[in-house]
């Protein structure tokens, strides 16, 4: 083992300086939270939840900003290039762990260029229906599409997306063939499931649930392996005739790699209380339907790998493209 020299200890203790700097003044200016997708999303509607508690505990402005694109690759290549001065964070949703394998010279690599931060939970996929359509349950669906194959249209929050992989796999299993028409993120996909454009839309409780609440969707199946909460009356695939079956969407926070770990483990802090807030809390377990995990960095990246592991061998498989 080399022998460390005087003049190497001065400089590693130079290198660690604005670090420690840094970590001690922080927050120090605005601090953003990367949505990337659409207003009207999951991924937006979490983040803004969390925004007005963060901003009280951490004393400085926090603000939700948009960036949309290429099934959240697009902000998160935007965070993975930021800064690491605990300025910019990365809100994902489950596309995240399915990118590395749907696009072809993805232009981060998540597990060098961003450091996971914290699970804020997981949540079944929803099939549901517009009012007007016949469909009552999986079953329907699958009758009306073996009588005209391509002919039943479904949302989903983008190519490649859990949704469209849940779907790609529901629809090889029934022996059937839907059409997949993938949108920019959640919002668009449910202004056209609620206007009647699609046939079906596929999302999260979380993005689902509020206007199936609101009688505006009808609920067709559910993708966890147990009914859930407000959806208790609707079936799982698992007892749909799609024994084993289980597909959940999930949220997480990543943070540009080497941001000082007493900066992530902070925000972390106040992001779960931010969370826990009972009034927030209950607009995600009650409203949403999330199951609120709140696990640290180790739990979410052995989850993530595990995610990674899963969906990308259904994209390999069946040959899925981030363009279809």
């Amino acid at each position: 083992m080399p022998k460390l020299t005087r003049r190497a200890l001065i400089l590693g203790a130079a290198a660690a300086a604005p670090l420690a700097a840094r970590a001690q003044s922080w927050p120090s200016g605005i601090i953003r939270l990367i949505a990337p997708f659409p207003p009207g999303g999951s991924v937006d509607a979490i983040a803004r939840l969390a925004q007005a508690g963060l901003q009280q505990r951490l004393g400085a402005t926090i603000i939700v900003e948009n960036r949309p694109g290429s099934s959240g690759s697009i902000g998160a290549a935007a965070v993975a290039k930021a800064a690491p001065d605990g300025h910019t964070w990365l809100f994902v949703f489950d596309t995240h762990a399915v990118n590395p394998t749907l696009i072809p010279n993805l232009p981060f690599d998540s597990n060098k260029d961003l450091d996971p931060v914290l699970l804020i939970g997981t949540a079944p996929n929803v099939l549901a229906t517009h009012p007007s359509r016949p469909y009552k349950t999986i079953g329907d669906v699958v009758e009306a599409a073996k009588a005209k194959p391509n002919s039943i249209t479904y949302a989903t929050v983008g190519a490649g997306s859990l949704g469209h992989l849940t779907m790609v796999l529901l629809s090889k299993q029934a022996g059937v063939q839907l059409v997949h028409v993938p949108y920019r993120g959640g919002g668009p996909a449910m202004n056209d499931a609620i206007a009647g454009h699609v046939d079906l839309i596929i999302g999260s409780s979380a993005l689902v649930n509020q206007q199936v609440q609101a009688g505006l969707l009808r609920p067709i199946v559910q993708t966890g392996l147990k009914r859930q909460g407000s959806l208790a009356e609707v079936p799982t695939a698992n007892e749909s005739g799609f024994p084993g079956f289980e597909s959940n969407a999930w949220w997480g926070v990543f943070a540009p790699a080497g941001t000082p770990k007493t900066i992530t483990d902070r925000f972390r802090s106040e992001l779960v209380a931010a969370l826990k807030d009972e009034r927030i809390a209950k607009q995600l377990t009650e409203t949403q339907q999330v199951d609120l995990r709140l696990g640290g960095p180790e739990e979410l990246r052995k989850f993530f790998e595990d995610q990674v592991r899963i969906w990308g061998a259904v994209v390999r498989e069946n040959n899925i493209r981030g363009d279809t």
